[in-house]
């Protein structure tokens, strides 16, 4: 049996709120509600595990119905749980605007306790880490935590990939020993708060996380594409061009198909077009998971939007 991907981070109720016309501030504005599963780590290994791959979730759930019901969702995906934690309160939620365009206005997030997944909980849990191909952690975890699955992943030589999620916590990561970390993940707005200030310019920026350890920095640019560096080279592609319903989970998604291409024995650059091919589909659709693809449909999707 092939090993499992094991993401460690976020589980969420995503309320969305996507506006029927342009938002107006300090007034009311008129918009339909969508309530799915989110959370990065979460949404990752949902979309994993319905493109067939196997994984394992470490995150932190509530003892209400909303934390019952995320539960579900997962191991109803295929998603295993055997390392999480269920904790008494109200399970995490995060609440979105969502722009006319499909773009974000404003989000909020509550009753996160990502808190709870410490160094000591994971050390209890070594022997399923050890069973992982890769390990991904959110940024949403404590900064100890990501030091800690650093150390492992060293040791171990199990690869550990890092999605900053947002600007607020990739700031922790600022100045957090890298040395060694296979991947993280930043787009435009992440790279440079994941940086000093002498660090300008883009390709400053990706030299300095080289110069502190990292392996490799998948820039994602939005509609402009991505690009992938390391010491030896840099890749990039175009992102396809497609009318946005959703931006939500976009992100989450092209990190979904890069695993999945990583699981599969590709190369960086047609890791990439899964990626974008995933990620637009995900746009194309409420929510952040896009349950209507298989490893199958996906694999041909690749070719509509990037012909040979």
């Amino acid at each position: 049996m092939s090993k499992p991907v094991i993401c460690i981070g976020a589980s969420f109720v995503d309320e969305l709120f996507h506006a029927t016309d342009e938002m107006l501030l300090a007034t009311t504005n008129d918009a339909i509600v969508t309530k799915t599963a989110g959370g990065v780590s979460r949404n990752i290994a949902h979309q994993l595990a319905l493109l067939g791959v196997p994984v394992q979730l470490i995150s932190v759930f509530g003892n209400d119905s909303d934390g019952g019901w995320l539960k579900q969702v997962c191991t109803h995906a295929g998603v295993k749980l055997d390392a999480s934690i269920t904790k008494e309160g109200l399970s995490g939620k995060y609440t979105g605007i969502i722009n006319v365009d499909g773009s974000l206005f404003s989000a909020f997030l509550t009753n996160a306790a990502n808190y709870l997944i410490t160094p000591e909980h994971l050390a209890k849990h070594k022997d399923l880490l050890k069973t992982a191909s890769y390990l991904l952690a959110d940024a949403n975890i404590n900064i100890n935590t990501a030091e800690w699955l650093l150390s492992f992943s060293n040791e171990t030589g199990i690869p550990f990939i890092i999605e900053p999620v947002s600007v607020p916590p990739a700031k922790k990561f600022n100045e957090a020993n890298l040395i060694g970390l296979y991947l993280i993940t930043p787009n435009e707005d992440e790279l440079p708060v994941l940086c000093s200030e002498k660090a300008f310019f883009t390709q400053q920026q990706v030299e300095e996380l080289l110069l502190r350890g990292v392996q490799n920095i998948w820039l994602h640019n939005g509609k402009h594409g991505s690009a992938l560096y390391n010491k030896e080279k840099s890749i990039t592609l175009h992102a396809p061009d497609i009318e946005v319903l959703d931006c939500t989970g976009a992100g989450d998604g092209s990190l979904s198909g890069y695993l999945l291409g990583k699981h599969l024995g590709k190369n960086d650059f047609d890791c990439l077009k899964l990626a974008h091919t995933l990620s637009a589909e995900i746009l194309q659709v409420n929510g952040a998971i896009a349950t209507h693809l298989t490893q199958e449909k996906l694999l041909k999707l690749v070719t509509k939007y990037y012909p040979e």
